[in-house]
């Protein structure tokens, strides 16, 4: 005769097997921290969540180079707040020269002096190599300074890279003129200076001025025909004049300069500040998709081991159960 009365213990192994089961799942979850770990656990989230950790991390590209622009335009500023500091000394002596019986040559003594810091604070505006107040032969004065500002994804999954600009103004007939000036300084060997306020000498031409007067010379440009500001003792007044109307013409565009880099640092703060919130907004898109829920994870873990301690006796005693019987044959 044989028997087959394995019933109980067979609903023991099952349910032990199924809680140790969800007992590793969980395990995994917890240790981890996700409950979408793999594509085979949610592919469509595994997908979701894939594509938007590759976005986040262009976005914190893009705050890098944001944090490298808003330096290299804190620089630029500071250089054209400085410069604009020193032209104005350099005006007050020239109207100081106005005055009857002055020493002028002494006066040019002290405007070469500020001249010469002129060029100074210019050329070490720069950040990391990248200087936006001197003009060289590596730039293109007719193309604006960009700077990265944002990564987009458009709907049908295209990517782009939209940017903040620094424009130059160039007239339609390609004719500069002074407000052409975006940079301090243009040394440029293809040009004349036009495009820096204090080498070009599109002010003195506007003002009607005697002399191509400008403030100095362009290192490398074609300067022919042009007059540095400065004094001598046949300075005449009109000389003078010129000279201060030059002057003043070069402040206010280098003010307007310095008005330009201090708006587009401000955008690069206001859109630092907004990747910065996208990335927030990233990283708890995600979490939702994928991450697991550690409280309930935590009290399934414990209830799991609970039953798995439950399924273990229920197994023993089923099993105890199953040798009695046996026991009682064994005389047969």
């Amino acid at each position: 005769m044989s028997i087959f009365q394995r019933t109980s213990v067979d609903a023991a192994l099952h349910i032990l097997r199924d809680t140790n089961r969800n007992l590793t799942t969980t395990q995994n979850h917890v240790s981890s921290g996700l409950r979408v770990e793999k594509a085979k656990d949610n592919g469509a989230y595994w997908a979701i969540a894939t594509t938007v950790r590759t976005d986040n991390k262009a976005n914190g590209a893009i705050q890098d180079a944001l944090g490298m622009a808003a330096a290299t335009m804190g620089v630029a500023y500071t250089a054209v707040s400085s410069a604009i500091e020193i032209v104005s000394t350099i005006k007050s002596k020239l109207v100081a020269a106005t005055e009857n019986g002055v020493d002028k040559a002494k006066i040019n003594d002290e405007i070469t002096q500020l001249k010469a810091q002129l060029r100074s604070v210019s050329e070490a505006a720069s950040f990391n190599g990248d200087n936006w107040v001197v003009l060289t032969d590596e730039d293109d004065p007719t193309k604006p300074k960009e700077i990265p500002a944002a990564f987009i994804r458009g709907d049908d999954g295209s990517v782009k890279v939209s940017t903040l600009t620094y424009h130059i103004d160039m007239p339609s007939t390609g004719v500069t003129t002074s407000q052409d000036a975006r940079y301090m300084v243009d040394d440029r060997a293809g040009g004349t200076g036009e495009y820096g306020a204090l080498t070009t000498d599109h002010f003195a031409t506007e003002l009607g001025a005697a002399k191509n007067y400008v403030m100095m010379f362009s290192k490398e440009g074609n300067t022919a025909g042009q007059v540095e500001v400065g004094l001598d003792a046949n300075s005449s007044a009109d000389d003078i004049k010129d000279m201060i109307g030059v002057t003043d013409a070069a402040l206010k565009q280098m003010t307007t300069v310095g008005s330009s880099f201090g708006a587009l640092e401000k955008r690069i703060d206001l859109q630092n500040d907004f990747a910065k919130s996208l990335t927030d907004s990233y990283t708890s898109g995600i979490g939702r998709l994928v991450d697991a829920n550690m409280e309930e994870e935590s009290g399934r873990l414990a209830a799991l081991q609970t039953q798995k301690q439950l399924g273990l006796q229920a197994l023993q005693i089923a099993n105890a159960s199953y040798n009695t019987i046996t026991q009682l044959f064994q005389g047969i």
